[in-house]
């Protein structure tokens, strides 16, 4: 149980006894204490004013005596206007250092006995390369699938794949039509690139069609509907939903060659899946749902043939559900892939990872499912928004080649992180030891710089300033963790053992008793970003932590201090900040070495 939790229930007890008040035990009303005050936990009294009938500092006085008589581990405590400030006693803190200085698992809660949360992230479309919005989405997916494994939750983690619709289409066409046969092997080309070249290309031809039919004299849609190439594409669409054999070949060999390509990247970022989904495999399924909806009455048909949901009166619009020509939409497949999922698994919450652009998509689809077709499982979905990724030049777009490849875009930060490092002229490794460093630390730059920000806000994306060793970056934490993995390996180097008891004589210096107090939050900042899907909050206070030992080192000296119990304490505080450092980072899907 927390220190919060425990006094918590103490303050309940201490009302209850004072002033016949009950109450629920509320840990959220115990803050840290404010810098500028004594004291470790302040307990705000003003909300048992009344009911106690006394002054602010009256009430704070007469809780105070009653939690110092009650709870050992608080050693005093002073009043400031109403607010009462605690002072937890160094001996709290020392039990707390050396239960928790050797656990590697600090901050793993036990696994919970439950229903799965199922979390989809990533879900690319098969006509491109992973890009950098991807790369923001796969990180947020990944690293809130992992803190909610280290809450104690079981996690599902699915893909699932746009591998049908016009978008492909598109490449289909284009590659038949200027290919020439091309292939990753003859193009040496990763296989997501290749196909996302002649989606470039199909655009490109698309434009200058358009062009020559309005100097013809269409007016622009016409002659975005009237191009042959998207004539074509859409035909090549409706083949493959007729099963046509010599579309479905040309449609599997070129997603099999960006699946190989997918495959690599998310290797590379150290992402994996324990199921991934295909559209193709599950748009049936929601024809079905929407055929339901129709036999119920709750969905019906166009004047133009398209099938239609009214959400007027829930705030929204009218929702297309099966185009005219019979062809399913995106969220055809969803309500299918969903009912799918809730099939498999059974979740307690299905978690969609997917920009703040399709708010309005899942405004629907939990009102498609949950409300019009009365399904259990739609209430359970949730949606988790999250900003654009935006570089200095601005937005990127696919289509027109504009965008930044992930592939690419981590090679240039492996080298930003190899310029960075010989810049500074203390890395002497082994080639093999110094590539897999930089591939470290440029992953790692790139990872944090996206997961600090609150996933809700837009990032603009510097890679320069993503790689800074002394600013709020992974290279600044990934060099102190180096740093103190080598004071523990100076310590063994002397034979120091530092896994003894720490005296109880052992006073607390001002540095080592606010580092510790920082450690032993840790968990709670684990679960805090559980509850709130938000790897911000544990990159924020890692960066914190690493600053804040930083500042201890510089403060307090270790293999100078003649005591030994005191090297010893400090020690271990090193050892338990390394622990937390690094089970931090790896909820961030951020490695750090051990020697920098």
């Amino acid at each position: 149980m927390s220190i919060e939790k425990t006094l918590a229930l103490a303050l309940q007890q201490s009302l209850r006894e004072l002033y016949n008040i009950d109450i629920p035990a509320d840990a959220g009303l115990i803050q840290p204490t404010r810098k500028e005050f004594e004291g470790d936990l302040t307990i705000v009294v003003f909300p048992y004013v009344k009911l106690a009938r006394k002054a602010p500092d009256m009430v704070a006085k007469e809780i105070g005596d009653k939690l110092c008589a009650s709870v050992d581990f608080i050693s005093g405590y002073n009043v400031v206007k109403g607010y009462l400030n605690l002072s937890i006693a160094d001996s709290f803190w020392n039990e707390q250092l050396h239960a928790h200085f050797r656990d590697t698992a600090y901050g793993q809660a036990e696994r919970l006995e439950e229903a799965p949360i199922l979390i989809e992230y990533s879900s690319p479309n098969t006509n491109k390369p992973l890009h950098l919005g991807h790369i923001r989405n796969n990180l947020l997916g990944h690293s809130v699938s992992q803190i909610l494994i280290a809450c104690g939750h079981p996690v599902v983690q699915v893909n699932l794949v746009n591998d049908r619709g016009i978008h492909i289409c598109k490449s289909m066409v284009a590659w038949l039509r200027y290919g020439n046969g091309e292939t990753p092997e003859s193009s040496g080309m990763k296989g997501d690139h290749l196909v996302g070249k002649y989606y470039v290309v199909f655009d490109q031809h698309y434009k200058e069609e358009q062009k020559e039919l309005i100097e013809k004299g269409l007016s622009e849609d016409e002659a975005a509907q009237q191009a042959s190439i998207m004539l074509e594409a859409r035909e090549m669409l409706r083949k493959w939903e007729a099963g046509d054999e010599t579309v479905r070949k040309l449609w599997q060999q070129m997603n099999q060659w960006v699946y190989a390509g997918f495959d690599a990247t998310y290797n590379r970022l150290g992402i994996r899946f324990d199921k991934t989904y295909y559209e193709s495999e599950t748009y049936l399924l929601g024809k079905a749902l929407v055929q339901e909806g129709l036999d119920k009455g709750v969905f019906y048909r166009h004047e133009d043939g398209s099938v239609r949901v009214n959400l007027t009166d829930e705030g929204l619009d009218e929702k297309v559900l099966l185009r005219k020509d019979g062809t399913s939409v995106y969220m055809t497949q969803d309500l299918g892939t969903a009912q799918l999922r809730y099939g498999e698994f059974q979740p307690q919450k299905m978690i969609y990872v997917v920009g703040n652009e399709q708010n309005y998509h899942f405004d629907v689809l939990k009102l498609v499912l949950g409300k019009k077709l009365e399904k259990e499982f739609g209430n359970s979905i949730y949606h988790l928004s999250y900003g654009m990724v935006e570089l200095p030049s601005g937005k990127m777009k696919s289509r027109e080649g504009t965008v930044v490849d992930a592939d690419d875009l981590m090679d240039d930060m492996v080298q930003e992180a190899k310029n960075g490092t010989e810049a500074l002229g203390k890395f002497d490794f082994p080639e093999d030891e110094a590539a897999a460093l930089y591939e470290m630390i440029g992953l790692g730059a790139l990872k944090y710089f996206i997961l600090k920000v609150d996933p809700t806000k837009n990032i603009l994306f510097n890679p320069a300033e993503s790689i800074d060793f002394n600013g709020n970056t992974a290279p600044f934490i990934q060099y102190t963790h180096a740093r103190i993995r080598s004071l523990l390996r100076k310590a063994d180097g002397q034979e120091i053992d530092i896994n003894g008891p720490i005296a109880e004589n052992c006073e607390l210096g001002t540095e080592e008793k606010q580092l510790i107090k920082t450690l032993y939050r840790y968990p709670q900042v684990v679960l805090a970003a559980g509850d709130n899907y938000s790897p911000a909050l544990i990159a924020n206070y890692i960066y914190d932590l690493a600053k804040q030992f930083n500042h201890f080192y510089q403060e307090t000296p270790i293999f100078k201090e003649e005591d030994a119990a005191k090297r010893q304490l400090r020690l271990q505080i090193s050892q338990w900040t390394a622990t937390t450092i690094r089970n931090g980072m790896k909820l961030l899907g951020i490695d750090v070495p051990d020697k920098m």
